[in-house]
């Protein structure tokens, strides 16, 4: 190791001389081995971004130079893990030091001393590649890959090793003398090799109405989910993590008040998993860096998450990747560069500050991975806390710039309680083209027709609000008011969810049309009554329009829509004969 010491010490930001560094290379720093990382080079002073709190640390102390970069370790023992920014198992380090985690302490990311029952599915004599499965174990949520590294040379197996090992004991020997663990190491700041990029073809079905039918997202897409204070960000990337039907889920609690963190370390483990009845924990890693966190930690943070999600998504599995927040993250960003002293750009923000976003963002994808996997995906879906709600500044237009779909959170929708509040007027998806085709194949042909149907009643309900503001809603034509009622509607029964309703906090796709076909024809037939002489304040009346929101909450929804149907058939009859 190439040994210095510490020339300044600038909070998390600390100045070293007498090294000879790459960009990058990890590095122990003062007297108690704190963790860095070099991030600036200028002349011999070394600028390193510190991951713990640099109180007591002063100049000339040393520095030593692990002449490596940060990584992250991959394996079996990932799932059902809470780590914190760096990949340091909190649970363990917990057991170590108690409540709070003493500086310069560490712990392997993988339990190094646990044995897998390793099952080999190559032979000796074989061929491998870059991504080739070469064995499995049985893990928690099921068989876990075991594949040879990126980077790795290939060759012939020499010998293959079945049965009991840990993560580090070699379990294959090539001839050309390479040896391969069950466990790989990769820097989290460069992205994982594949083979192919793939068409963004596939939905990922998220169980929010709002989202699959009217901005929907797919597996390897991006999104983002701008919202004020207290306009449920946190709740819907939540949900998503819950009823997304991706088969790994990977959280990043970046920046966050310790309490939202809490309550997903406490829910996780206890949550029913939808898609296989065990706990939902048990497909999912959490990355826990929570506001009161060292800062630097928190910008290594997203990487670390990224990373993890890259190799599942290696090994033929969808990945959903929820960042909470980019916000917190870009803050983290902004005040390590004031520490180096850089221009600043707008707001305080580094002028870097959009191309980090965009190299975040652009590690999102669903690919078809090195070796003979099926296609892997990794979507990732960013809160973004604006201050104030201001949807204007640099975090949230530069997000604008790089995520395909746009869930904008509304404060007002919320305060009404209208949840999840994501504003119908503001949010756009782009990816509903390359989707349509595929909800019309496997749900219903109607399902373009409807939602546009649906889009272009909200239209015409937020023209004509600016009507009644004015002069009233019964100073409107019958045919308007109507078409404010059928509004209405599918603002409450489609578009307003319950996250915690048993039965609606999931709903399927083909709940998901039923709900809006039904309104939709609820609407048709009054609009034909009001042509055939009902008077509007009897259509409105009826009970059949009431009922349809018990579809949502309804187990046997097939049922009840049915029942619904024949009960408006009757009313519709009975109101024009009046």
């Amino acid at each position: 190791m190439a040994d210095g010491e510490i020339y300044k010490v600038a909070g998390p930001v600390v100045i070293a001389t007498g090294m000879d560094p790459q960009m990058y290379d990890v590095v122990k720093v003062g007297d108690e081995g704190l963790m860095g990382e070099v991030i600036q080079i200028e002349g011999e002073k070394s600028y390193i971004q510190v991951y713990e709190q640099t109180t007591g640390v002063k100049p000339g102390e040393p520095v030593k130079n692990t002449e490596e970069p940060l990584s992250v370790e991959l394996g079996p023992g990932l799932l059902g893990s809470i780590y914190d920014g760096l990949q340091r198992p909190l649970p363990v380090l917990q057991n170590m030091t108690g409540d709070f985690i003493e500086r310069g302490e560490d712990a392997p990311g993988i339990d190094d001393e646990e044995e897998y029952d390793f099952r080999p599915t190559r032979e000796e004599g074989d061929e491998v590649t870059p991504g080739d499965v070469i064995g499995k174990v049985d893990v928690d949520f099921g068989t876990h890959k075991v594949m040879v590294p990126p980077g790795s040379e290939g060759g012939t197996i020499k010998e293959i090793r079945s049965g009991e090992h840990t993560v580090k004991e070699t379990v294959v020997e090539l001839e050309n003398g390479e040896e391969i663990q069950m466990r790989q190491e990769w820097p989290i700041r460069q992205p994982r090799e594949e083979d192919e990029k793939l068409k963004p073809e596939v939905p990922l079905i998220t169980g929010q109405r709002v989202l699959d039918g009217f901005f929907p997202i797919a597996k390897g897409g991006t999104a983002a989910i701008p919202g004020p204070f207290g306009s449920g960000k946190t709740v819907t990337q939540q949900s998503l993590a819950k009823y997304s039907d991706a088969d790994i889920i990977v959280y990043i609690g970046c920046g966050e008040r310790g309490n939202e963190m809490t309550e997903v370390l406490e829910e996780f483990p206890e949550l029913e998993d939808p898609q296989t009845g065990d706990k939902i924990i048990n497909r999912t890693v959490l990355i826990a860096n929570t506001s009161n966190m060292p800062v630097a930690a928190r910008e290594a943070s997203i990487y670390t998450g990224v990373t993890i999600a890259e190799y599942f998504r290696d090994m033929g599995l969808d990945v959903a990747l929820m960042a909470d927040s980019t916000s917190r993250w870009a803050e983290a960003m902004r005040e390590v560069s004031a520490r180096l002293e850089e221009m600043p750009g707008e707001r305080g923000y580094p002028a870097y500050l959009a191309s980090r976003l965009a190299e975040f963002y652009e590690r999102a994808g669903r690919v078809k991975p090195l070796g003979p996997e099926d296609p892997g995906s990794v979507s990732i879906i960013g809160a973004v806390s604006p201050p104030g709600g201001d949807f204007s500044e640099p975090v949230t237009q530069n997000t604008l710039r790089v995520a395909k779909n746009f869930w904008a959170l509304d404060a007002d929708l919320a305060e009404k309680r209208h949840f999840p509040s994501i504003n119908w007027d503001d949010s756009y998806s782009g990816y509903s083209d390359k989707l349509i085709e595929h909800f019309q194949d496997e749900v219903d042909d109607e399902w373009a027709e409807n939602i546009q149907e649906a889009k272009d009643l909200l239209q015409k309900d937020g023209e004509l609000q600016e009507t009644v503001q004015l002069v009233g809603k019964d100073a409107l034509p019958d045919r308007e008011r109507l078409t404010l009622e059928i509004a209405n509607m599918v603002k409450q029964f489609y578009l307003q969810q319950n996250a915690f309703h048993p039965v609606d906090e999931y709903s399927e796709p083909e709940k998901t049309h039923e709900i809006l076909d039904l309104i939709l024809d609820w609407g048709n037939e009054a609009y034909q009554a009001l042509e055939d002489g009902a008077l509007v304040e009897d259509i409105i009346s009826l009970d059949s329009k009431n009922r349809v929101s018990e579809v949502a909450t309804s187990e046997e929804y097939l049922e009840t829509v049915q029942d619904i149907r024949e009960q408006m058939d009757e009313e519709f009859e009975e109101v024009v004969e009046e």
